[in-house]
């Protein structure tokens, strides 16, 4: 897998490995920023391209690659 950046994951597209509640492939909707701006990014809301349904991760949990796959597999 490509190394990420999680200021370059708006709009990216992932396929679960497993599907989540019936749910296979997400876009990454939001960044969430940090409260100090200084602080590194942690968070980034994905959504369901299928239900529109988001939630909210840790931006490092999709370098996971038993869990997701970068792009609409």
């Amino acid at each position: 897998m490509a190394i990420l950046h999680p200021k370059k994951l708006l709009l990216s597209k992932w396929t679960a490995v497993k599907p989540l509640a019936k749910q296979k492939h997400f876009l990454v909707c939001k960044v969430i920023e940090p409260e100090p701006p200084e602080a590194p990014v942690e968070w980034v809301e994905i959504e369901s391209v299928y239900s529109k349904k988001v939630r909210r991760i840790r931006w490092r949990e999709l370098l996971d690659g038993a869990v997701w796959k970068q792009g609409w597999v």
